[in-house]
């Protein structure tokens, strides 16, 4: 996946030094694990429609805490926020009304590295740079002290309906941390591509890295993943939350899939 540019764009209010946001309205759940990090509770107006969802928040404990939109247009113009965090589109964020609040959009992370841009900006944006830093410091440490997998290999990361997810992506960046190599890569697929199952067989890859909410059979999407032709090839289980945005979910992948590996049968 080609990654994205960060779109920033603040109003007249950013470039004169204005006092932190006191009315922060998040507007999808990549946004929401970067505020609940950064902003104080007070600051922090309503997350997004999907805050209290446990397989799309990875914060989904501390967001209980607070409102959710239902209707994010409505409630956007309600609540009259002074800082609106979301995904870029031109010069505002995907579904926000226009009014006079300032704007961050930020482009879904596929690296860490960008993770931690994203921090530093929305750090700066809420107001609390010395809290972005210090979250930064925490998760480089725990990086550094991660042990590599005692083993390598192939993995592929294998998502309902057979699709799999390629390199450029920040799955792909968590694989390549814990010492695999993406099979996606080695069959020269695009970074979401539907891999039939005599293909994946045929590959076959040393892991299937897969969803914990697939693991139990609930459509024809997730019966695929069971298929007794796939028993064979150890598992590692994460939850979709993790990977479906960057933020300080990325310690916790890490940490899990290294787990995983060292844990699974030879």
């Amino acid at each position: 996946m080609r990654r994205k540019k960060i779109v920033i764009i603040f109003g007249a209010l950013a470039l004169t030094g204005a006092a932190p946001p006191q009315r922060i309205v998040s507007l999808n759940t990549c946004a929401d694990q970067y505020v609940l990090a950064l902003a104080d509770p007070a600051q922090i107006a309503a997350l997004s429609p999907y805050g209290h969802d446990p397989e799309l928040s990875a914060a989904v404990g501390k967001a209980r805490a607070f409102r959710t939109l239902k209707r994010p247009g409505e409630e956007v113009l309600a609540i009259r926020p002074d800082l609106l965090i979301g995904f870029p589109m031109g010069d505002s964020v995907v579904g926000a009304p226009p009014g006079p609040w300032r704007t961050l959009g930020l482009a879904s992370a596929d690296s860490y590295p960008m993770i931690l841009t994203q921090i530093r900006q929305v750090a700066a944006a809420v107001g609390h740079t010395e809290r972005g830093e210090a979250l930064i410091r925490a998760m480089n440490r725990d990086l550094a002290a991660l042990p590599r997998a005692r083993r390598g290999g192939v993995a592929a990361y294998y998502q309902r309906r057979g699709y799999m997810t390629g390199t450029g992506t920040l799955v792909d960046d968590l694989m390549r941390r814990a010492g695999l190599v993406n099979l996606a890569g080695k069959l020269g697929k695009p970074a979401l591509a539907q891999v039939p199952l005599e293909e994946m067989i045929a590959a076959r890859p040393d892991f299937l890295i897969v969803e914990t909410g697939t693991e139990k059979v609930v459509d024809q999407g997730t019966e695929m993943l069971h298929h007794p032709i796939l028993r064979s090839i150890p598992r590692i289980r994460i939850p979709q939350a993790w990977t479906v945005c960057g933020g300080p979910a990325y310690v916790q992948a890490a940490r899990s899939i290294v787990a995983q590996i060292d844990a699974a049968p030879r």
